[in-house]
């Protein structure tokens, strides 16, 4: 029995409410973690630009390439 202090009920409501910040928490660090991973630069495709500006009839610099 508990004199002094708070009853187990007390405790679990403390619990319960501190439980939805740790998960607001959570949830900003892993939104956080998640935008950071797409400030990465993409690589460059350059085979497949040529491409489509061959198709658009940009071919004077490709002459000059191709040498």
């Amino acid at each position: 029995m508990l004199i002094y202090g708070n009853t187990p009920r007390d405790i679990m409501r403390m619990m319960w409410r501190r439980k939805f910040k740790l998960l607001a928490v959570a949830v900003l660090i892993l939104i956080a973690v998640t935008l950071t991973g797409y400030t990465k630069p993409k690589p460059s495709l350059n085979a497949l630009d040529r491409f489509w500006d061959t198709l658009g009839g940009k071919t004077t610099d490709l002459v000059k390439e191709t040498k």
